[in-house]
């Protein structure tokens, strides 16, 4: 296959952290915007960002880019576009989405009709047919408008990236796992310091910062659309792609990753998370509420995601549970803390300002990721 373009959504403020992840695995970035990155790469590169990439929500491929402010020129558009060289004669092909900014065309249905028609005007003139059976694989399109600027692409990962697989039980308000993991990726934490997650959920942070460590890839067991796309894919890439990952992992490794809850029945689901993720071995889980929290060695790190007071009556508790975790906090010696909350009196409570704050959305929703730095370790000496 040719080179392509890729084009991959993340939480917007964590472009850095993506852009670092796709510079690792060996491509070179085209363009970073506002909540996605794009990259050049060929049909491997996809299969690698998919299996590999951990902060990102899913990997696409991009068909075109125009301009449009009317749906005749956004169906022109789409026409003009090579879909024969990406969909065969008995692909199912749809818009799944289709959203818009700053656009004058506005309706997502209406973009969605609009785009479908035109698809299957430019197939019926390519492959010479007045109607498509749509019994093969899955073709998923994306389309995005940002200032009438029209971006087309396909959905090549299916079931979002932060869908791991390990998952299956929650707390009330658990954080994605691209998110997790791309926050732990901003932190210096590395596998041989400490972390401790003193409000861990269902686990979602000890279990990143293990997979991380034991260089397990995010997408390493599970499956992805464009498995199925035997136009586009050469027999057995995806299959090297995933040996490529086994390979690389390393569950030998020594590590003191913490997780703490008050909840005994939360406590037990991130056990069996984080069996079905492959690093029970690698975490500590406890029953033990936030005060509570000690550590007799120094240099570790808090990385946690407390409650934000969505909810009203959870909202009267949130001073003293900071309270709390700023008072643990105090009592670590040279810890570094960082902590994602919407909670607007999060330094306030916690007893001090935070050295760096970053504003980060949840979704929908702002919060910001405080930064309390600890001191650095002192350098080992080299023999």
């Amino acid at each position: 296959m040719k080179k392509l373009e890729l084009i991959t959504p993340c939480h917007f403020g964590l472009e850095t952290v993506l852009k670092k992840e796709i510079y690792d695995l060996g491509y070179e970035v085209a363009q970073v915007e506002d909540g996605r990155i794009t990259f050049e790469g060929d049909a491997e590169a996809i299969c690698r960002a998919n299996i590999f990439l951990r902060t990102t929500e899913r990997v696409l491929l991009k068909v075109g880019r125009f301009y449009a402010t009317t749906f005749e020129e956004l169906f022109t558009g789409i026409k003009s576009l090579p879909w024969e060289d990406y969909i065969p004669a008995d692909g199912k092909f749809w818009v799944t989405k289709a959203s818009s900014i700053k656009s004058k065309l506005f309706s997502p249905s209406d973009i969605q009709s609009v785009a479908k028609k035109a698809m299957v005007e430019r197939m019926k003139q390519e492959y010479g047919l007045d109607w498509f059976a749509e019994d093969g694989a899955s073709y998923p399109v994306r389309i995005f408008l940002y200032k009438d600027e029209v971006t087309v692409t396909l959905d090549t990962t299916g079931e979002s990236l932060h869908k791991r697989g390990y998952r299956q039980q929650s707390s009330k308000a658990p954080l994605t796992e691209t998110l997790a993991a791309a926050l732990i990726l901003l932190t210096p934490w590395k596998a041989d310091r400490i972390l401790v997650d003193p409000l861990c959920g269902s686990g979602t942070f000890p279990i990143e910062a293990a997979m991380i460590a034991a260089n397990i890839a995010p997408g390493m067991n599970r499956h992805f659309l464009a498995e199925t796309w035997d136009n586009l894919f050469a027999k057995g890439l995806w299959e090297e792609c995933f040996a490529e990952a086994k390979e690389l992992v390393d569950t030998g490794i020594e590590v003191d990753i913490q997780g703490y809850d008050a909840d005994g029945a939360i406590i037990k689901a991130a056990r069996e998370n984080a069996k079905r993720a492959g690093v029970f071995h690698l975490i500590h889980f406890q029953q033990r509420d936030v005060k509570e929290l000690h550590h007799p060695k120094k240099y570790g790190f808090i990385i946690t995601n407390p409650p934000y007071g969505e909810r009203l009556e959870e909202k009267e508790k949130l001073p003293a549970l900071y309270s709390q975790i700023g008072k643990a906090y105090e009592g670590l010696d040279s810890w570094s803390m960082y902590l994602i909350s919407g909670y607007e009196d999060t330094q306030r409570y916690i007893g001090r300002k935070a050295d760096k704050n970053r504003k980060i959305y949840n979704g929908m929703l702002k919060t910001y990721f405080y930064q309390f730095l600890g001191p650095k370790p002192p350098k080992r000496n080299r023999k």
